[in-house]
């Protein structure tokens, strides 16, 4: 495992600001990967979830800046993310090239929608998409799986996506999942975890174990697609 630091910063955003942390890997000179991660409609950047992942990442060699974005607005919330996409591009102590779009919950929402909007222009640093406990419908109301996926199925076939999801996630039905990713023209990877809850938490399972499971997949994913 590298050593990792940690770059505090804020993103201007209009007239407000977005607090961020970048997480570098120890040996930065010739990092080119770097991943964006954002958290559900609850919590911030420091989700324990979200720091352990962020930690895996940079420990791997790939730069990851996650940041906070409180609005329970999705239309706010990927302009947000966009606003934070252009500041990581345009960092000068990194030359970026590869940039992986991820977040959880809602983040995951938020993601997608940035990814389906930069595809369809002329950007060519996007590489992925990381989707954890991807919200596809509220607890009970399943009818709502069809406009929630509507990003995920636009997306190209350029943009491969990982899916990170509990079999006993109350807003993802594995069955319903499973329709999305027949008419999605991206190339989709869905890891299980057995057990999960929409928080990732597993019944009788160490919670570091199940984060373990996690990081390790997309750690693995990541740098198979860069």
């Amino acid at each position: 495992m590298e050593t990792i630091l940690e770059d505090s910063m804020t993103i201007p955003f209009g007239e407000k600001h977005l607090v961020a942390v970048l997480s570098i890997p120890a040996n930065a000179s010739d990092v080119q990967t770097a991943v964006i991660l954002t958290h559900g409609a609850g919590g911030d950047m420091n989700f324990k979830h979200l720091v352990s992942l962020a930690h895996a990442l940079s420990s791997n060699g790939l730069l990851c800046l996650r940041f906070t974005c409180k609005g329970l607005n999705l239309v706010y919330r990927v302009k947000a993310y966009h606003a934070v996409w252009e500041y990581l591009k345009n960092l000068e102590k990194f030359t970026i090239r590869n940039i992986f779009l991820g977040g959880r919950s809602m983040g995951s929402r938020a993601a997608s929608a940035l990814a389906r909007q930069l595809s369809g222009g002329s950007e060519d640093a996007l590489q992925g998409l990381v989707c954890l406990s991807f919200p596809l419908h509220p607890p009970g109301l399943t009818h709502s799986h069809r406009q929630r996926s509507e990003d995920l199925r636009a997306l190209p076939k350029e943009v491969p996506v990982l899916f990170l999801s509990g079999t006993a996630d109350n807003m993802c039905e594995k069955i319903l999942l499973d329709d999305v990713l027949k008419e999605m023209k991206s190339p989709a990877t869905v890891h299980w975890i057995e057990g999960g809850s929409h928080g990732l938490i597993v019944k009788g399972r160490a919670e570091e174990s199940v984060l373990d499971e996690v990081n390790s997949h997309v750690v693995s994913w990541i740098l198979e697609h860069t």
